[in-house]
């Protein structure tokens, strides 16, 4: 008769439930048998159960994504919440954030393919402890503005060379710069960080400023799209600032949302003014200076999520969503301008957000977060198996 099929025999990824079965019992298997049947004759081990007769073998999603989480090594790092997730080539750069008690300006970094942590000496212009600044990557160097701690809001600029690990202030030119600010977003486009929104401790922002980053010793700001005033007029219209009767013609004052470039066109999703949680999407053209609000059906309230573009999707990670952190995996069809809510196989993260996430390689990795009790040191896998080719789909318009 076949044997009974053991642990090893079962794939991991398709056990009903997201059980997850270790490889290395397959392994540890292998090798005992082996060394038996060394003197006689040789007997496969173990033997494989008929994908078409056994009953033991569920039949695996076709389009399956699938979540684990990382076996990370090396150096312990605090859990982190509100701190920067920035990838250059295979290296994740992890910067300040806090844990429950204190904020940091440590930077870790993560080998994306091995999974180990490393804590590199930094040396230069050291930020002060931030959290929900932005980081952009701008070549081999990262870029930090603004972000807080505790009472504190900044507005400085830090550049840090991860070649050599050295940081820098750059020289600020003009006398133009945005006021202080965290829980705003940076997107590098065409030698430019468009940084949009926030909040300043008082009010929730939504101006537009520009960082120009040709050269990274010396930067200038300039205003791209003024912010509303308390009466919910811009204070000078912004071209294409006309809008629909009767609707807004720019997004309402938020933080905690997310941004993308996507072909020459800022995309934001949701955040939060303090009160509302939003569930917008919203399309700035950098090169027109239009704002148009786009109408996309189905609606999900989401505030400090992460948002990744793979290919023409959005794929939007946890965050709050007025009520409670979710772990739900959202997808916007940038295309069609649809939700897109799909099954995700495995074991999922807990319900968080304050998180970051990173592609790599068709897996989306996510590190870190708060659940509004606990904060998070792990780092989780999104594999996007089937999905992985939306990552190959490298141009496309957005039409609103």
């Amino acid at each position: 008769g076949k044997p009974a099929p053991s642990a090893a025999t079962t794939d991991s990824r398709s056990v009903p439930n997201g059980t997850i079965r270790s490889s290395n019992a397959h392994r540890a298997s292998a090798t005992t048998s082996s060394k038996h049947s060394a003197a006689g004759t040789y007997k496969p081990f173990p033997a494989l159960a008929s994908p078409t007769s056994s009953i033991h073998v569920p039949p695996a999603p076709s389009s399956g994504m699938y979540w684990s989480r990382a076996p990370v090594s090396g150096r312990p790092h605090p859990a982190l919440r509100a701190h920067t997730t920035t990838i250059i080539g295979s290296n994740i750069y992890v910067f300040g954030g806090c844990d429950s008690r204190a904020c940091f300006n440590d930077l870790y970094v993560l080998d994306a393919d091995a999974f180990h942590w490393s804590q590199p000496y930094v040396s230069g212009d050291i930020p002060v402890p931030l959290r929900a600044m932005t980081c952009t990557a701008v070549g081999k160097k990262l870029v930090i503005f603004g972000g807080g701690d505790g009472p504190a809001y900044y507005n400085e600029v830090y550049v840090l060379d991860t070649v050599n690990f050295r940081w820098t202030k750059p020289r600020i030119l003009g006398d133009r710069v945005p006021s202080k600010r965290r829980a705003h977003t940076a997107c590098l486009y065409k030698n430019g960080i468009y940084v949009f929104g926030g909040g300043d401790g008082v009010r929730a922002l939504n101006d537009i400023w520009r960082l120009d980053v040709s050269d990274l010793s010396k930067m200038s700001w300039k205003l791209i799209s003024s912010p509303t005033d308390e009466h919910g007029s811009s204070k000078t219209r912004s071209p294409g600032g006309g809008g629909i009767p009767g609707k807004d013609s720019k997004p309402k004052a938020r933080g905690y949302h997310t941004a993308n470039i996507v072909d020459g066109k800022l995309i934001i999703f949701g955040g939060s003014d303090g009160g509302e949680c939003f569930n917008d999407v919203w399309v700035y053209d950098i090169e027109t200076h239009a704002w148009k609000s786009a109408p996309v059906s189905g609606t999900f309230r989401r505030l400090s999520h992460t948002a990744t573009i793979v290919g023409s999707y959005l794929f939007v990670i946890g965050g709050h969503d007025g009520n409670e952190y979710s772990n739900d995996v959202l997808l916007l069809n940038l295309v069609q301008m649809t939700w897109d809510k799909r099954r995700v196989y495995g074991l999922p993260p807990s319900g968080r957000g304050y998180h970051g996430t990173v592609l790599h390689d068709s897996r989306l990795l996510t590190i870190g977060g708060f659940d509004g009790g606990e904060v998070f040191g792990d780092v989780w896998i999104l594999e996007m198996a089937v999905h992985a080719y939306y990552s190959q789909i490298s141009h496309f318009q957005i039409e609103i």
